[in-house]
C-alpha cells in the first residue's frame, strides 16, 4: 500500500511539473507590420536560444541575378553555407560586399563564377553591383536552427510546445540600422501576435551615374 503512494505521488508530481510549463499544442501565428499596418515581405525572423548544430552537408545557396535584380531580394542562409551568384542576364555583373560580416569581390563576369562563396559568420550581408550600382540584395545569415521569412502577407505560423519564446526581427527597409534587430517575447499565447517595423522608403542608388556603364548595359 505504501509503494502504491509513492508511486501516487510521483505521477502527480510529473503531472503537476508539465502543467507548469504552459505546454501548447496548435500552431502560433502572428504578423509583421510597418507602421501604417501594411504586410511586410522579407521580414526575417529568428527563434532564440535554437542554436544551430553545425553541418558540413549544407547544400549551396542559390542568389541569382535576372534583370538587373538580385533573386530573392532577400536570402536568408545557415551559418557556414556556400553561396552561388549564378548570373542569369545576358549581360555582366560585378557583384561585391563590404560587410563587415563578409567582405568579397566577383569581378565582372557572365554564366556562373568560378567557386561559390562562403558565409562563416552571422550577420547582414548587403550585396552590390560595381556597374549597376541600383542593384541592392541582402543575405541574412543564421546562427540558429529555426529561422523564419515572411512572405506578402507578413505572416509566419511556427509550432511552439512552451512559452514564453523569444526571437528576433529583421527587414531589409527597416528605419533602424542595417545589422540591428528587433528582441521580441512573447510571454503567453494570448498576447497580440502583430509586431510592427518602422520602414523608410530605400533610396535609389546610381551614384556611380551613366558615364561609368560602358555598353554593358
Amino acid at each position: 500500500m505504501l509503494m502504491f503512494a509513492n508511486f501516487f505521488s510521483r505521477v502527480c508530481y510529473v503531472a503537476l511539473l508539465l502543467g507548469s510549463m504552459n505546454v501548447l499544442s496548435a500552431d502560433f501565428s502572428f504578423v509583421v507590420r510597418d507602421q501604417f499596418g501594411e504586410p511586410l515581405k522579407d521580414a526575417v525572423i529568428e527563434f532564440k536560444d535554437q542554436q544551430l548544430n553545425h553541418q558540413d552537408n549544407l547544400s549551396v545557396a542559390v542568389m541569382d541575378q535576372i534583370d538587373k535584380h538580385f533573386t530573392p531580394k532577400v536570402l536568408v542562409i545557415q551559418n557556414g553555407q556556400l553561396v552561388d551568384f549564378p548570373n542569369s542576364d545576358n549581360i555582366r555583373h560585378h557583384v561585391y560586399s563590404f560587410s563587415t560580416v563578409k567582405q568579397f569581390d566577383i569581378k565582372l563576369y557572365s554564366g556562373r563564377p568560378e567557386k561559390p562563396e562562403k558565409f562563416e559568420s552571422p550577420g547582414i550581408v548587403v550585396l552590390g553591383c560595381n556597374i549597376h550600382d541600383s542593384m541592392v540584395g541582402y543575405i541574412y545569415v543564421a546562427d540558429s536552427s529555426e529561422v523564419l521569412k515572411t512572405s506578402v502577407d507578413g505572416k509566419v505560423q511556427l509550432n511552439v510546445s512552451t512559452f514564453p519564446v523569444s526571437f528576433t526581427v529583421w527587414q531589409p527597409n527597416q528605419q533602424s540600422d542595417i545589422d540591428q534587430k528587433k528582441t521580441i517575447t512573447f510571454a503567453d499565447s494570448s498576447q497580440v501576435a502583430d509586431i510592427v517595423i518602422t520602414t523608410i522608403e530605400p533610396k535609389p542608388r546610381n551614384t556611380f551615374g551613366e558615364m561609368f556603364k560602358g555598353t554593358n548595359d
